[in-house]
C-alpha cells in the first residue's frame, strides 16, 4: 500500500477508527459513507489504484485517459455522483488465467472498471482499520504489516517446537463460494451504515462479462448471485479475510487448539494446522466448522502428514525433514521444486536466442529483477547448494547469451584481436548479473546457511 503521508487527515481518521475498534470490540460504526466521497479519500484511493495499474474494465477506460480528461475533474465528478447517490457499479470483466502446471485449467479473474476500483479502494481505506482490530494474529494474508514470510516463519517455528503432525489444507474455490448472506452478517457485526453496506452488496452482485474466443460476450452473475466475491476486485481480499475470520475464531472458541495441541497458520485462503497431537481429529474438527459456514475442503488435495516422514508445500516453500551441513536432521523449509523450475524457465526465456538483439544492460536488468525478486522471497531456510546451483545456471545462461550476441570474427586476420575483445565482452556481460548467494549473504549476516532461524522483511 502507498504511503498516506500526503493525506494526513485520511491517515489520522484510519488511526482513530482502528483505536475505537480495538478499545470497543462490540462497537458498531454508523456514519462512514460521507467519508467515501471526501476528495482526500478519493485522491488516496486513486493513487493506490494507479500504483497497482492493471487492465481496463468493460468500459475500456485507462489511467492515461483519466489523466488526459483531468484527474481533479474526474474525481470531483465521481465525488458528486457518490454524494447524490447516482453511483452504480459497472459490470466486471472476467478473464481466465491458466493455472500453472495444470493444463486445461483456469483461474477466473474479475477486473472492475477504474471508477469502481477507486470507490472500492476508498471503502477499503475506511473498513480496513476497523476489521484489522478483529483479525487474529495467525492470519497473515492481505494485511498491512503482515507478510507471507511471517507465515512461513510461523510454520517453521511450529515445526521446530514439536508440532510435526500437519493438516495440509486446501479450500475448494474459496473466493467463488463465500455465501453472501453470511458474509454480510460478518460485515454488519461492525458496520451499520446502510449506504456502505449497499455498496458492498452491489459489488458482490455485479454482472460479470466474459468474452469467449469467438468474440461472444457471456453475461453471468447479477442480482440472483448468492455466493462468491470476484478475485481481482479491490475489496475482495478484505471481504475474504473478514469471512475466514469466522473459522479462525470458532476454532479457538470451541477449544480445538488446546484439545488437539494445535495451531493454525493462515494466509488468505491457504492454511495449515500444526499439531503435537492427533492431526486426523484436528482435520475432522476443521472440516466440521468450515462446512457449517458454507465452505468446502478439497479432500483430494487436503492431507494429514507427519513432517518427519513426508514433505508438504505452503506458500511456495517445501517443509519437512532436511539435513544440515554435518548430516544432522531437522525440520525446516526450502524453496519448492516447482518454484525452482519456474525460476530456471524465466531465466532461460530472458536469455533465449530471440533476446540477442537487446543490449547487455537491458538483459542484465531483467535478469537481476527476476533474481532479486526470487531470492528476496525465497531467502528463508535456503540450502546453500540450491543457491549455488541456480547461480551457476544463471551465469551459464548469461554467458551463452553473450556468446551468441558477440560472435567469433569470420576473417582469420581479425580472429586474434577479435577473440580477445569478444572474451572481454562476455566476461563483462556475466559480471552484470546479481548472484543469489550475494542476496542471501545480506540476510544471513555475511554467511550462507542451510537453515535460517530468523530473518527480517
Amino acid at each position: 500500500m502507498i504511503s498516506l503521508r500526503r493525506w494526513p487527515n485520511v491517515q489520522d481518521l484510519r488511526e482513530k477508527l482502528n483505536g475505537r475498534a480495538k478499545a470497543k470490540p462490540k462497537f458498531r460504526f454508523y456514519s462512514l459513507y460521507d467519508k467515501v466521497y471526501r476528495i482526500d479519500f478519493l485522491e488516496a484511493a486513486y493513487e493506490q489504484s494507479r500504483s497497482n495499474d492493471g487492465s481496463a474494465g468493460v468500459d475500456g477506460e485507462r489511467f492515461e485517459d483519466i489523466e488526459k480528461y483531468g484527474r481533479e475533474r474526474y474525481l470531483a465528478e465521481l465525488a458528486e455522483d457518490l454524494k447524490e447517490l447516482r453511483y452504480v457499479p459497472q459490470p466486471v470483466r472476467r478473464v481466465m488465467i491458466p493455472k500453472e502446471n495444470q493444463p486445461g485449467k483456469f483461474r477466473p479473474l474479475g477486473i472492475p472498471t477504474i471508477r469502481d476500483r477507486i470507490v472500492q479502494q476508498a471503502v477499503k481505506l475506511l473498513l480496513e482499520p476497523i476489521f484489522e482490530a478483529d483479525f487474529t494474529d495467525n492470519a497473515y494474508g492481505y494485511r498491512a504489516g503482515k507478510s507471507a514470510q511471517e507465515a512461513i516463519r510461523d510454520v517453521d517455528n511450529g515445526l521446530r517446537s514439536g508440532y510435526a503432525n500437519v493438516v495440509d489444507a486446501d479450500l475448494s474455490k474459496y473466493f467463488d463460494t463465500i455465501p453472501h448472506d453470511e458474509l454480510m452478517q460478518a460485515v454488519e457485526r461492525r458496520i451499520v451504515d446502510s449506504k456502505v453496506l449497499w455498496l458492498i452488496r452491489q459489488w458482490l452482485k455485479v454482472p460479470v462479462h466474459e468474452t469467449k474466443r469467438n468474440g461472444k460476450v457471456v453475461i453471468s452473475g447479477g442480482k440472483g448471485t448468492k455466493e462468491g466475491t470476484p478475485q481481482g476486485g479491490v475489496i475482495s481480499p478484505l471481504l475474504a479475510n473478514i469471512y475466514l475470520r469466522r473459522f479462525l475464531v470458532a476454532w479457538e472458541q470451541f477449544g480445538w487448539g488446546k484439545k488437539f495441541c494445535a495451531r493454525i497458520v493462515n494466509y488468505a485462503d491457504d492454511f495449515v494446522i500444526l499439531c503435537r497431537g492427533n492431526a486426523q481429529a484436528a482435520f475432522k474438527a476443521a472440516h466440521q466448522i468450515l462446512t457449517e459456514i458454507g465452505l468446502t475442503l478439497n479432500e483430494t488435495k487436503t492431507r494429514v502428514v507427519c513432517a518427519w516422514q513426508e514433505h508438504f508445500n505452503f506458500l511456495g516453500y517445501t517443509f519437512g525433514k532436511l539435513y544440515g551441513k554435518r548430516g544432522q536432521k531437522y525440520l525446516g523449509e526450502r524453496v519448492s521444486d516447482k518454484n525452482i523450475i519456474k525460476y530456471r524457465e524465466r531465466v532461460r526465456k530472458l536469455t533465449a536466442r530471440d533476446q540477442t538483439l537487446k543490449t547487455v544492460d537491458c538483459v542484465a536488468v531483467a535478469l537481476n529483477q527476476t533474481t532479486q525478486g526470487f531470492w528476496n522471497y525465497f531467502r528463508l531456510g535456503t540450502e546453500s547448494q540450491i543457491a549455488h546451483d541456480l547461480d551457476a545456471y544463471l551465469w551459464e545462461r548469461m554467458s551463452t547469451w553473450a556468446k551468441r550476441k558477440y560472435k567469433r570474427p569470420r576473417h582469420r586476420k581479425n580472429q586474434a584481436a577479435g577473440q580477445a575483445s569478444r572474451q572481454e565482452k562476455i566476461k563483462a556481460a556475466t559480471a552484470l548479473v546479481v548472484q543469489g548467494r550475494d542476496i542471501l549473504r545480506k540476510y544471513a549476516g555475511g554467511r550462507l546457511f542451510a537453515h535460517a532461524a530468523s530473518y527480517a522483511q
